[in-house]
């Protein structure tokens, strides 16, 4: 089998998570974070998915990615349909998974050079 090296060109990477923080590019983070290839917000609002309103959707679409992943925490919990249908009706792919699967996710498509965001939320519970 033919072996090649993968580079991606993602500044940034989910190095380490657990139920109590994120690890990107080896700083921890131990609240919620938005994380995409090319951005970091490390101080998003939503600690709980019921948190979660239009505004923070907007946002996340303003990032214009092609896909959402929204982890929920140590279990998967669906949003309000409403918001999902934000993204989704621009075109916007919306994935919602627990926050583990999402940051596996996220550094899959982000090897692959996919034009994602990724919206994690850590509860601190």
């Amino acid at each position: 089998m033919k072996l090649s090296l993968d580079y991606s060109t993602a500044k940034y990477s989910i190095t380490a998570y657990d139920a109590d923080a994120i690890t990107i590019n080896n700083q921890r983070y131990t609240g919620s974070v938005v994380v995409s290839p090319e951005r970091l917000l490390d101080n998003w609002e939503p600690r709980h998915v019921e948190h979660i309103d239009a505004a923070h959707i907007e946002y996340l679409i303003s990032l214009k990615p092609e896909i959402i992943l929204l982890g929920t925490g140590t279990s998967q919990s669906f949003p309000h349909p409403s918001l999902m249908a934000l993204a989704m009706q621009q075109g916007i792919g919306f994935e919602v998974m627990d926050t583990g699967s999402a940051c596996r996710t996220y550094n899959v498509l982000a090897a692959e050079d996919r034009n994602i965001a990724a919206a994690l939320i850590i509860s601190g519970e």
